[in-house]
Parts: C-alpha cells; structure tokens; sequence
C-alpha cells in the first residue's frame, strides 16, 4: 500500500479541483497537492464537447490569467458584450426588450466569457500536468478518510493511502466527503431540468447574450465562436426529459419558437443533455481537516449562469488562507485557517443561491400582476444607469472583499 504524504489532497478533478491544484502551486512551488479524480487526464483532454459551456466572469478571467490558462483558451472564448432581458409567453409575436445591459466594465473590457467546457477543462488539466507539485491519482477515487493529529489519511478505491495536512472536497453535487463528515445540506428541487445543447444560425450574434424568460422558466441564448450559440433552456422536468429524447427535427421544432427569429435560420450544432435542477447550500463548509469548494459547498440555478463562478471564489479564497497561514506557521488544515474560509465564503454562497432561487421563482410563472410587476421593475432598471453598471460589476465579480486570484494576482 502506497503512503505518500502531501500537503493538500484534492477529490475531484474537474474545474474546481484543478483551479485549486494550480492556484496552490502556483503561490508556493514547495508545495506538494494529489489531484484524485476517476478520469484519467489523458481521456478528459481527449473528450469531445457534451454540449456544455460555461460563463465565466471578468474576476474569473483574472484568476486564469494568473495561473496561466487563459492564453490556451482565449481564441477559443467568445467575449459577452451585450445583454439583452425579454419576457413574453411562448407563443408571443412580440418580444418587447425590458432590459438591455452592455456587459463591459470599461470600453473594451467585457464583464463576462462564454467557455465550452470541454476546451476549458484541457487547458487546466495541460497546465496542472507543467506544475512539478502536482500529481493525478486517476483512475481513482476517495472511498473514505480518517483525521489525527499529525493530518487525514485518505483512503482510495484501490486501496492505496494517502497522508495529507488537509483533504479538499471538490467532488461533486453529491459529494461523498460532504455526506461522510457528516454536513448537512439547506435546499430543495425545482421540478425542472436545465436543457444544454449548441445552435448554429444563419446571422452573427456580435456578442449579444439573451436571456428570455418564459412561463416554465428561462431560455438563455449565449454566444460562441462563430455564428453558434449555446443555450441553457429550463423547462418542467416531465416535458424537458421528453423533449431531450425526442429526435433531432422534433427536438429542434421545440427549440425554434423559444430561440426566436433574431439571428435567422437555426440547427443542431453539438448534443444535448438534461440534468436535474436544485438549490442546496452546505450549512458548514468546513469540518476536521475538511474543506469543501465547488459544487460539493452549494449548487444554483443556473438561470445567471454563475456556477463556477463562485466556485472559482471558493477556489481563490482557500488558496489564499492556506498560504497565509503556512506563511506564519499554521498548518493548510488548522481550524483557524479553515473557520476564516468558511467566514469569508458562506455567506456569499448562501446568498447568491437564495438570490437565483427568487429569482427563477419570480419569472418561472405566467401570473399575470406578477408578470406586470417584474415588467415595471426590469423597466425601472433599465432606466437607472448607475444601477445597471452596478449589475454588471456584481456579475463580473468586482465587487466585495475579492480575493488576490480574482483580481489577477497570485497570493
């Protein structure tokens, strides 16, 4: 049985756990971090596109440029540098705009990214392969831990130890780690799922994201290279699953009437997936020698397209208390360190869920005094300039205690 001790042991290797890995490394180059994931690296560079992308905020483009990813993607990112807000029911010839947004921060620094997942994950996973302190256990996974004094010991599936001053949980959802630390969770489901897929069209998008909000939920269409888009459609999860099986000219039928006709003739340009909608916040983020980040800490709709996003600033703050306080002594897993993450990331978390979760129950409807209100409130908004850019440097993550990552510098 292997009994390698490192500094930082990391479950899950998807955007979350290599940030991570990167960000450690990269602030202090002693430092040693296993990156347990059940994918080989070699396979997830390989994989193809599974019709997913991701928005990524300016604070996050600050923290890949930091950790040197961002030249490997940026030909292949689409700059957001238009919003636009609508809201009618399906069948309404008339889509009247309620809310126009230009996504830059200043001229010629866009606020927001559009990333295709598959591209974003090889860049990490290339860059973390040139860090001589990080190592993949893969194929493999956490199938348990034990904390002491001297650190945790993380078993793995093959049976393998590992000895680390502190265990990461970047596993997911449904984190096993969480469920075996014993925290709980604060949430529910929607009775949605989240539609994904990529549309070509005839005309240019120039940038231009939309967000239309329909009866069953909303319909965003966020631009790609190219004259594609990717869209993230909710809808009732009984239909939605329905719709996802259905071929490809039945699924595109469904798809036309909500896309509109602003950017021409449409097709198929990728697969299509459907996964559950829920909201659940981690009532700790920490426990012994435990830390939790990404998905394994808090999991949003999916309607403002700011997921990773604030994983990234779980990322950026975990790095940043860990090498503080290895710099005055204390240890990656001492409580004092791990209670000032929790601090600095558990409110944010629960409030940008709570805030996503109102908002989707606010628009998923078609009551019509409520539909009024909101129509007067998004015109209000578009009426008060200062309120806009406050929106947009919110969503770009300029705003609050920001960690070093996030504005560009390594902690």
């Amino acid at each position: 049985m292997s009994n390698e001790r490192y500094d930082i042991a990391i479950a899950g290797g998807s955007f979350a756990g290599l940030s991570l890995a990167l960000a450690l490394t990269s602030a202090d180059a002693s430092m040693r971090v296993a990156v347990v994931d059940r994918t080989p690296p070699d396979d997830a560079v390989k994989g193809e596109s599974d019709g997913r992308a991701t928005a990524l905020s300016a604070a996050s483009r600050q923290l890949f440029e930091a950790l040197g990813v961002w030249a490997a993607v940026e030909m292949s990112v689409q700059p957001i540098l238009e919003i636009d807000i609508t809201d009618s029911g399906l069948k309404s010839i008339v889509r009247p705009r309620l809310l126009h947004f230009d996504s830059e921060l200043k001229p010629g620094e866009p606020a927001a990214f559009m990333a295709e997942n598959h591209v974003l994950r090889a860049a990490l996973i290339a860059r973390a392969r040139q860090q001589p302190g990080i190592d993949f256990r893969a194929p493999e996974m956490v199938s348990g831990y034990e904390t002491g004094d001297s650190g945790v010991s993380v078993r793995l599936g093959s049976g393998d130890e590992l000895m680390a001053g502190l265990l990461v949980a970047a596993d997911g959802r449904r984190s096993v780690l969480r469920k075996q630390a014993g925290i709980k969770t604060t949430g529910w489901g929607y009775s949605q799922v989240g539609i994904v897929t990529t549309i070509a069209h005839e005309k240019p998008h120039n940038g231009l994201a939309i967000q239309h909000f329909l009866p069953s939920g909303p319909f965003a269409i966020l631009p790609l290279t190219g004259n594609r888009s990717s869209i993230v459609w909710t809808e009732r999860e009984t239909f939605g699953r329905d719709v996802v099986a259905r071929g490809d000219e039945a699924f595109l039928a469904e798809v036309k009437p909500r896309f509109g006709v602003r950017f021409g003739a449409i097709s198929l340009a990728g697969p299509r997936a459907a996964f559950p909608l829920d909201l659940h916040i981690a009532r700790r983020f920490v426990a012994d020698r435990l830390a939790l980040i990404g998905d394994a800490a808090h999991g949003v709709h999916p309607l403002a397209g700011q997921g990773l996003n604030i994983g990234l600033r779980d990322v950026a703050a975990l790095a940043e208390v860990v090498v503080d306080a290895r710099r005055v002594g204390l240890e990656a897993g001492a409580p004092q360190t791990l209670q000032r993450y929790e601090r600095w990331r558990r409110f944010d978390s629960a409030f940008s869920g709570f805030a996503m979760d109102g908002l989707n129950r606010l628009f998923s409807n078609d009551n019509a005094p409520l539909r009024a209100l909101r129509s007067l409130g998004l015109g209000l908004v578009d009426r008060t300039p200062p309120l806009k850019r406050f929106f947009v440097h919110e969503a770009a993550g300029a705003t609050g205690e920001v960690p070093a990552l996030l504005r560009g510098e390594i902690p």
